[in-house]
């Protein structure tokens, strides 16, 4: 049986979606997330090294989007790494209502909770980080009958499946990650919505399409880059829920979007990170 290397990774900020998509570019088997570092496995024998991750994080570094991160390695004997992943992968309770669980938990729901099955595979997005329950407390909120929904970076899936399973009419969930797009599929015919359209692609992909609500759960810089065609694909009286966002970002975004004629509504805050919906 082969061996493996194991390396533990914590950066400053702490954003697990951004450093679990920017290290899913290498060629590794598996990502295991933690409340404030991450771990990644690579066989024995693979040329992935302590420098190849620190190119990768460098990046990030001269990007703005990281201050600081530390690599650490450690040689370890065989796992089974579906075991070892599916130790790690929990039920999560966002709120009264929403309930998100992986296929392999067995969970009664209560009377009217909604219960989302995600696995969330080789994608990020499986309802334990910060910024997605910020989102989803925050659709649970604003969410009407009916409307039509853009979930731009859409991971797993679970916020459209969320929009959907609150009433939604139809959803679009687009992210740019092939890996994202199949775990995507997947999960929503787990769910079993049949309104929610998973598509690979940049947000040009959905042309001119108008949505009631959008949500997009990225990173700061990602949102300034696509604001002119977020709030563009907005319909009048719309919303856009942001988040991925630090509390320090909040002052720069609202400037950033307000100058597109869209009005903040509210912001919602969880530890160092924080959601802003707006209203167009």
């Amino acid at each position: 049986m082969k061996n493996y290397k194991e390396f533990k990774i914590k950066a400053e900020p702490f954003n697990i979606d951004l450093l679990s998509g920017t290290l899913w570019e290498l060629d590794i088997l598996g990502i295991n997330e933690f409340d404030d570092y991450l771990t990644i496995f690579v066989y024995e024998d693979s040329e992935i090294d302590s420098k190849t991750i620190e190119e990768l994080l460098q990046n990030l570094k001269k990007e703005n989007l990281l201050n600081s991160f530390s690599i650490e390695v450690e040689e370890i004997i065989s796992k089974n790494w579906n075991e070892e992943w599916e130790k790690n992968v929990n039920i999560i309770e966002v709120s009264d209502r929403i309930i998100i669980k992986p296929t392999f938990r067995e969970l009664t729901p209560k009377k009217n909770q909604i219960v989302i099955t995600i696995d969330p595979k080789m994608s990020f997005g499986t309802g334990e980080h910060q910024t997605t329950k910020i989102v989803l407390m925050l659709l649970e909120k604003y969410i009407k009958n009916d409307i039509t929904v853009l979930d731009l970076g859409s991971g797993t899936g679970v916020l459209g499946i969320a929009a959907s399973k609150l009433g939604a009419a139809k959803i679009i969930c687009l992210d740019n990650d092939e890996w994202c797009y199949i775990n995507a599929k997947e999960n929503v015919e787990k769910n079993d919505v049949n309104n929610v359209e998973v598509i690979e692609g940049e947000i040009e992909k959905i042309d001119d399409a108008k949505f009631d609500l959008i949500l997009a759960n990225i990173n700061k810089n990602i949102l300034i880059d696509v604001k002119e065609k977020l709030v563009g694909s907005c319909n009048k009286g719309g919303l856009i829920i942001l988040s991925g966002l630090l509390v320090s970002d909040k002052e720069e975004i609202e400037r950033q979007y307000s100058k597109l004629g869209i009005t903040a509504l509210e912001f919602l805050q969880i530890d160092e990170w924080i959601g802003i919906v707006f209203q167009n």
